[in-house]
């Protein structure tokens, strides 16, 4: 097979014209920058995660483009063009990666919070009286969609009206798109539920098939692209973090994430991050285990 791309996480392997394999590194990344550390299983984990997920949207009559999971790492998928030049993108086109990252939140958390107490997201905008005194871990009245870039270096924050005129959709497939998400999440809800999760928030990643029809690519669900916590413990006013941001509130407690955003406000060069202790990497591998076995209500070996 011929090696295409080295991703973060992942390396992207085309087996023929009509299909790639994703294998699933043990890598972790945060802020978009590759930590100098590897956590063991976690990429067997992210794969049968989303394999599990690709499985649930087969049943619900969704299109993806799964095809096969390789165990114990690696999964089998439709190709669609990658195509970095936006001029390149129109409502003609088809069989193509739509270079966005759709992000969906049900709940109060991690960036969101920061960005609701710098004033620049107002509780209007997130379904609240406009004098409401928002709070971190605050179940949304609504679901509070967004979407960034996917291919550039550093992904950035698109107004809907930017997001539809560089990815070549029209607005109706927009919302096509949108829709499809709340399903999505809705079936996430349902099947975690049981398994005492509460799903804060995710993203997802589509491309149009060669009909230009929406399916839903890459992976979803999963420790790495989801934010998950404990039901138990929500009700009793905490929220316990199971997902990678337990990695970045880590970088957070040590300064580098401010060390990080403050070069590059200023146009610096960016500080290298640093690796993870030996026992931080031990309990986030235990992490991605046990995440692995809530969502899917699987055993891992």
């Amino acid at each position: 097979m011929k090696l295409l791309r080295t991703g973060k996480v992942k390396e992207v392997y085309e087996v023929d014209e009509s299909s790639l394999e994703f294998v699933f590194t043990d890598q972790i990344s945060v802020f978009d920058k590759i930590i100098p550390s590897e956590i063991p299983y976690k990429g067997e984990t992210l794969c049968r995660s989303a394999a599990f997920w690709f499985q649930v949207l087969r049943k619900a009559g969704i299109r993806t483009h799964f095809k096969e999971l390789v165990p114990p790492n690696r999964m089998r998928v439709h190709k669609v063009d990658v195509i970095s030049d936006y001029s390149k993108l129109n409502c003609s086109r088809a069989n193509y990666l739509i270079p966005l990252e759709f992000i969906s939140r049900h709940y109060v958390a991690g960036s969101l919070f920061d960005r609701i107490k710098a004033k620049e997201v107002s509780p209007e905008e997130l379904g609240f009286p406009r004098h409401h005194s928002v709070k971190y871990g605050e179940k949304l009245p609504k679901t509070f969609h967004e979407v960034t870039t996917k291919l550039e270096e550093v992904d950035r924050p698109l107004s809907v009206e930017e997001a539809i005129r560089i990815s070549g959709m029209t607005m109706e497939e927009h919302a096509r798109a949108v829709d499809l998400i709340e399903k999505i999440d809705g079936l996430i809800a349902k099947e975690v539920e049981e398994r005492m999760l509460i799903h804060v928030d995710g993203k997802k990643e589509m491309a149009f098939d060669d009909k230009r029809r929406l399916m839903v690519i890459d992976t979803f669900g999963t420790a790495d692209e989801d934010r998950w916590w404990d039901e138990d413990e929500y009700a009793k006013g905490n929220c316990l973090e199971l997902s990678k941001e337990v990695v970045r509130q880590y970088y957070r407690g040590i300064g580098y994430h401010e060390q990080l955003y403050d070069a590059r406000k200023a146009g610096r060069p960016e500080p290298p991050i640093p690796a993870l202790p030996e026992e931080k990497v031990e309990e986030v591998s235990d992490l991605y285990i046990e995440m692995f076995e809530r969502i899917t209500g699987e055993s891992f070996r």
